[in-house]
Order: structure tokens, then C-alpha cells, then sequence
């Protein structure tokens, strides 16, 4: 599964907003700090669309692993 791809199109976003997402969170970043200080990287987004962003994306990557563990 292409988890990126996926968000972007549930999302409505463009790809590269959802790689600098993805990015960022996976750094250790929070939304609140993503939200005020990555604006230029984020496209802006609020950090109501972080938010949920970052939950499905936890979401899909458990699912993801739990597919694997049971293939």
C-alpha cells in the first residue's frame, strides 16, 4: 500500500505537502510546532488537517504492518 499516495487523495492534497507531513512527524516534530513554525513546507495547513493527517497515518502504517504480520 502506498500510504503517501493514499493520504493525498483522502486529503485532497498535494504530494509534496503530504511528504513534508510525513516527514516532519516522523522527525519527532508535534502538530502544534508544525503548524506555526512549517508553514513553508506544510503549505499552511491548520492544525485541525495536521491532526487527522497524522492519526490516519498511524492508521494506515498499523494496518500495514498487521497485513504483513499475518501474510
Amino acid at each position: 500500500m502506498d500510504i503517501q499516495q493514499t493520504l493525498t487523495e483522502e486529503f485532497h492534497l498535494r504530494t509534496a505537502q503530504v511528504n513534508s507531513v510525513i516527514q516532519l512527524l516522523d522527525d519527532g516534530n508535534t502538530i502544534p510546532f508544525i503548524a506555526r513554525y512549517r508553514k513553508e513546507q506544510t503549505g499552511s495547513l491548520d492544525d485541525q488537517v495536521l491532526r487527522e493527517l497524522a492519526e490516519r497515518l498511524t492508521y494506515l502504517r498499523n494496518l500495514d504492518e498487521t497485513r504483513e504480520k499475518y501474510r
